[in-house]
């Protein structure tokens, strides 16, 4: 009875870590300010670029996704393509325009 009630505490334990990891950070993924647009044209453009570079490699054309929902895809996926911050967010502002 006591190993059950460990396991199911170390259980409940591991799974709150899990939720609190994926809550999103807004500073992490949050896509930059664009103050006109010239500039949001340069940056989609270079987030065009750097999705092709580093994750059209296993990805089609990008889906539309909320922006919620696809800053956490792009965060993710920062992890597992070792792309750069700036990368991250370029290509969060790309897939969300």
């Amino acid at each position: 009875m006591k190993l059950r009630i460990v396991v199911l505490a170390w259980i409940l334990g591991v799974i709150s870590l899990v939720a609190a990891a994926s809550q999103p950070r807004s500073s992490t993924a949050a896509a930059p300010v664009v103050r006109d647009s010239a500039q949001a044209e340069t940056m989609r453009l270079e987030g065009e670029k750097r999705f092709r570079a580093n994750c059209s490699r296993c990805h089609a054309a990008p889906h539309k996704f909320p922006p919620r929902m696809m800053a956490t895809i792009v965060r993710h996926m920062r992890v597992r393509a070792t792309i750069t911050d700036e990368d991250m967010r370029l290509v969060l502002f790309y897939m969300t325009q």
